[in-house]
């Protein structure tokens, strides 16, 4: 283990800023975080122009963080598979899917959700 003398504050904004750097290459590299981040842009702005309750607030953030963070992890796996054994294998193969699979529950379970929140709101829209 390596030593330091940084105090647990400046340790602390350092791992916030390895992790914001994170993010950040996420946003910037991998086209399936930026399509989802996008979404998530967009449900935030629905949110506001359908005035959803603060519960429906809690609810639709928890929904988008469960997306990104499902993605990132599905990104991360991926590249960490493609690190360990860069040709195809059969193993690597079904551990990428099965990260994607993950990713694929993620998006179901926030389009169920964002029907929950907004088809009502729509349909009664379209009433009047």
């Amino acid at each position: 283990m390596k030593k330091t003398n940084d105090g647990y504050f400046i340790t602390r904004i350092k791992s916030l800023k390895y992790a914001i750097n994170g993010a950040y290459l996420l946003l910037k590299t991998e086209a399936s975080i930026q399509i989802q981040f996008s979404i998530g842009l967009i449900m935030t702005v629905a949110g506001f122009l359908f005035n959803i309750s603060t519960t429906e607030w809690m609810i639709q953030l928890l929904a988008i963080g469960l997306i990104l963070i499902s993605e990132s992890l599905n990104t991360a796996i991926e590249k960490l598979s493609d690190f360990i054994h860069p040709e195809y294998h059969k193993k690597i193969g079904f551990i990428k899917d099965i990260s994607a699979g993950a990713s694929t529950f993620a998006a179901i379970i926030a389009i169920i959700i964002g029907m929950i929140i907004y088809l009502p709101k729509i349909l009664k829209f379209l009433e009047n």
